[in-house]
Parts: structure tokens; sequence; C-alpha cells
């Protein structure tokens, strides 16, 4: 398994992904994702959206509004209940998140619990805790004007949040979907969008951070069918991170949820574990959220919430089940399980062996010298050829041509093509492959 440091440093080094506000000195729990970075994680999300959304005719898409009325988040729970652990070390002050820094406690672990853990301040060394408190994890914000001698009272009414999940913008919008397109059920509401949580210790590189990217489906059904369409979730759940995003099987795990830690909305859980550098963590969920959402919607605002079936002409509140990942944790998935370092011709070399369909470019254009005017025209042909039938092409004439070789396999371009002097007599060129560095001939014609 890689070094969770190696990948860090690759994706800075090429160009994935760089530190959030790097240049001031950063700030913690930000990334910002640099050229190739944005193509691998676009293609990992077109992926998801064709696999589970283009491909079936029972899926709709929204992209719902970041901020919404802050009624919606007293109606799911989310200001009463979406907290985390916060305990504080009384020695040095360092906050953290209970549950992060020791093994084998829950979310919902009580002061008493911490304590017999004997865990000592990863920042001091010293063990003087306070009490664990709950810390709500949502960003709070005002939405219109607000003024430094405005009431507490004139300012409350301005508070909003940006969205600590993506699902909420599909539950406010189910009865829209139902009323402009009304599916037969099952159905879902597929979205993806940025989400924000206000993480205490944000850790792991992308994997605990506050700003992230989510990709969920609220899946719509009959109360007595939630079982059934719960274990096709699962299994499509599985085709996909497998077969579509290329993880090896045996780096996922399936963690049935127990009650006590599950989300206030959801009667049952199962968590997508993936063997990570650093460790075991959270990929992927699917939960059955019930009925929650869709009551809680329809106390708050008043509107029914029921549907009726086209057949047999039964009303009734769908339930729900939701298949959720994050984005980013997919993203560093994939570069885990691409990652490798061997030797080629003697010679070490670290590889990104990415699914050709995730490959930020899926071919690399050189002419073998780049001070031969003859070589570059004709390398330029080929390069205007690829890209205007396979789009990500790139071109590289820097270094010799083991450096291009080596860059390019750095960043996962699975072929390089090569104009060399005998492409001037027969029209044939050099192909190259990433994962087993064989080269063929082949006719241009052909590419």
């Amino acid at each position: 398994m890689s070094k969770l440091e190696d990948i860090v440093s690759l994706c800075k080094r090429r160009g994935f992904i760089f530190p959030g506000s790097d240049i001031y000195g950063g700030m913690a729990g930000t990334w910002d994702f640099g050229p190739l970075g944005v193509m691998l994680k676009k293609n990992l999300m077109d992926s998801w959206w064709h696999f589970f959304v283009e491909k079936r005719d029972n899926i709709y898409g929204v992209d719902a509004a970041i901020i919404m009325n802050p009624r919606t988040w007293e109606a799911s729970g989310h200001t009463a209940t979406f907290a985390d652990p916060l305990v504080e070390c009384k020695e040095c002050k360092s906050r953290f998140r209970a549950d992060k820094i020791t093994d084998n406690i829950s979310e919902s672990v009580t002061t008493e619990e911490f304590l017999t853990t004997h865990t000592k301040c990863p920042t001091c060394g010293k063990e003087n805790w306070g009490p664990i408190r709950k810390f709500n994890m949502m960003f709070m914000t005002h939405v219109g004007a607000v003024l430094p001698d405005d009431d507490a009272e004139t300012t409350s009414k301005n508070v909003a949040y940006l969205r600590p999940e993506t699902a909420q913008g599909i539950f406010t919008n189910y009865k829209n979907i139902v009323d402009t397109i009304y599916p037969d059920l099952p159905f879902g509401i597929a979205q993806q969008g940025k989400a924000f949580r206000n993480e205490i210790s944000p850790r792991d590189f992308i994997l605990r951070d506050r700003e992230c990217s989510q990709m969920e489906i609220e899946y719509f059904v009959k109360p007595d069918a939630w079982e059934e369409n719960f274990e096709k979730l699962r299994a499509l759940q599985h085709d996909f991170l497998t077969n579509i995003a290329g993880l090896k099987p045996e780096n996922l795990h399936e963690y049935e949820v127990p009650e006590k830690d599950r989300a206030h909305y959801s009667k049952r859980t199962v968590d997508f574990m993936f063997d990570y550098p650093n460790g075991e963590e959270e990929l992927m969920g699917l939960a059955y959220r019930t009925d929650f959402d869709l009551q809680n919607i329809a106390r708050e605002s008043g509107k029914s919430m029921e549907y009726r079936d086209k057949r047999t002409n039964e009303v009734f509140v769908p339930h729900v089940i939701e298949p959720s990942i994050g984005v980013e944790r997919l993203f560093l998935a994939v570069l885990s399980t691409a990652y490798a370092e061997d030797e080629v011709g003697g010679e070490k070399r670290t590889v990104l062996k990415l699914p050709y369909h995730l490959a930020p470019y899926k071919f690399c254009v050189s002419p073998l010298l780049k001070n031969k005017p003859e070589l570059v025209a004709k390398a330029r042909e080929v390069y205007d050829l690829l890209r205007d039938k396979y789009t990500f092409v790139t071109w590289d004439d820097s270094g010799n041509i083991g450096k291009r070789y080596r860059k390019q396999d750095e960043i996962g371009t699975p072929k390089c093509i090569v104009i060399d002097f005998d492409t001037l007599e027969d029209d044939t060129v050099t192909i190259r492959d990433r994962d087993t560095a064989a080269q063929i001939r082949t006719k241009i014609s052909e590419l």
C-alpha cells in the first residue's frame, strides 16, 4: 500500500492538489485542485453521474442552492443534532474531536467514557482534559446587510447556514419533481455539489476537510419495499467502486453501523470502508432514512408530501434510501489504488495506473527531437488529429524521451505517442504503454 506522504507529494509536484491559500500560509481543512486534479475530479464525477443517473430512466438530477432557508435545517434536525464531540486540553488549550484521537469510542462518547481511555493530548502529551462538549459543525453566515450596530434580534433574522450536506436540497425539491415529472416509484433524485462542515480538527489530507463535494441520491420507494431496494443499491455501489472507480475488492469492507452511532435520521446504515494509506476510513454510505425527512418537511411547511400511486391509487409518504459519497474521499481512494513504484529497464519509477476513462490525459504526443522542425510539424499534425478525436491529449517535448515517459507515467497518461524519423517515411508512430512500458509501431491512420 502506498504511503500518504508520497501521494501528497505527488499531488503537489504534478499539479493535482495544492494546499488552500498556500501563498498566505494556508488555511486548515481547505485544498485547491490544480489542472490535473480538476480533470481527474471531473472524470470521477462524470463517471458517477453516467453510472447512476444517465444509464437509468428513473433517476432525475437537481442542482439546489447552497444557502437555503434556515427552516430547512430546523426541520431536518441539523440545528439540534449535527454536532461532534469536542474536547479541550486544559494544559495547552488545543481542541480535538474526541472520537478521532483515541480508538474504540464513538461520536456519542461521554466525558466519563473518554477519560477512562487515558488518552494523551496529541499536542503537548499531557492527560488533563475538560468535559466533552457538542460542537455544531454548520457554518453560520448572514444573508443581506448586517450592520455593526444592529441589535441581536435583527441580526438573528439574517442568520443562514452553508449547507452541511446536499441531501436537503433534494428533499426540498421532492414535491417539485413529483408535480412536474410525476415519476413512477421507485425513483431517485441525484445531486452533485459542495457541502461545508466546520470540522474541529481537519486532518489526513483531503479525507477530513471543511469544504468538500458530495454525490448523493435520494431513492424514493414504497415503505414495504425498502429492503429489496436497499440491497439493489448496495450491489450497484460495489459495481461502481470496483468496475468504474477501479478500486480493489480486497480493500473495500462493509460496516453495519450500530444504532447508537447512526445519524439521527437513519434506521439502517451500511458504510463502505476503504483501506487508505493511513488506515481504514469511510468512503461511501448507504442509509435507510425512512420517511423522516419528508414528514419533517410536511410538518414544518404545512404542505403534503404524499405520493399517489398511478396504478393502485394508494396514497402514502414514500420512504427513502440514500447512497452518498464524498468526491474527495473517492479521489484519494482512486489515487491510493493507482499509485505504484516499480522498475523499468533497471530504473525506478513512480506510476499512476489509473483506469483509462479516469486518466486526466489519454495520450501524450511527442516529437523525438524538438530541434528538428520536420518532426515537430508532423507531431503537431498527430496531436491535432488526436485532440479532435479524444480531446484529452497533452504535448511534451521537454527533456529526453525517457524523462517524458517518467513524467507521463507519474500523472497516469495511458499511452505515449512518439514521432520519429521513420514516421516521415512510412507514417507509423511508436505507441508506448504506461503499465507495461511495451512499445509497438502502428499507422497514424489507425490511432
